[in-house]
């Protein structure tokens, strides 16, 4: 991923910055019933390498390690029963609504002296709320939206020993996505994302941000326990965010009772 202005946390910017990440993500849900609706818990931890250098200076460096571990717990309120894998398979879909909770905590490596972190020194929750509508023949079209909001904590050894504030960081999203068959199905994806500015030890920094990112997705499943994902995004509005081009390929595997 390519991303000029940004730092790995992509909700602060440095300003001149262009940095370059490489990340790999090691990622465990767990899906189980509760109150006989469908929930699930996440586990997520980066390793990745990253190097950039401030334009206009002779600033440069790189490192490579793990970034901010992440956790996230699901559920779906309206449309999404727990079922097992057989009755899934053969399950009509229907309009659901879920809400989601995300939370980063500050467990990659982060010096205060350096400028290149993989980790933010800080924890970050972001509560979520989606719908999900089917439509079209044989209901092969869905549209997604969600609303969120990224909240964080401080930073207190930013720069060694100023302290960062950032205020919540809001965002809309809207996804569209057509299933070809039982393996293939594809999306376009767009994100909106406001607010997010930032303090220094109480001096404003004036980088109250606007991002309009634009992406697409392609999954491809040979079968149930195996499917690969194909994504693409890219900036088209980032005032004070981050302005990146990035691609990312995710394979995933599945395994549980009922499963083939």
């Amino acid at each position: 991923m390519f991303a000029p202005n940004t730092s790995i946390d992509t909700s602060f910017i440095v300003s001149g910055a262009k940095f370059n990440l490489n990340q790999g993500l090691i990622d465990y849900t767990r899906y189980f019933a509760f109150l006989h609706r469908t929930a699930w818990v996440e586990a997520s931890v980066p390793i990745a390498n990253l190097s950039g250098s401030i334009t206009g200076t002779d600033i440069t460096g790189s490192t490579t390690g793990t970034g901010d571990s992440g956790y996230t717990a699901a559920i779906l309120l309206k449309g999404g029963p727990a079922l097992s894998p057989e009755q899934f398979a053969n399950a009509v879909t229907t309009t659901s609504i879920g809400l989601s909770l995300s939370t980063t905590t500050p467990t990659g490596q982060y010096d205060p002296n350096k400028l290149l972190n993989l980790g933010s020194d800080r924890w970050s929750f972001k509560p979520e709320l989606g719908i999900s509508k089917p439509f079209g023949p044989e209901q092969r079209w869905v549209f997604d939206a969600y609303a969120n909001a990224y909240l964080y904590t401080n930073n207190t050894s930013y720069r060694g020993t100023e302290v960062l504030r950032q205020r919540a960081l809001f965002g809309l999203e809207g996804h569209i996505s057509y299933t070809f068959n039982n393996a293939i199905w594809a999306s376009l994806d767009s994100r909106y994302s406001f607010r997010g500015d930032t303090t220094v030890s109480g001096v404003n920094q004036g980088d109250r941000q606007r991002n309009f990112i634009l992406g697409s997705e392609l999954v491809v499943s040979p079968n149930s326990r195996n499917s690969f994902t194909f994504e693409f995004a890219k900036a088209a509005v980032h005032r004070n965010g981050p302005s990146l081009t990035g691609f990312a390929v995710r394979y995933d595997y599945t395994w549980g009772k009922g499963y083939r």
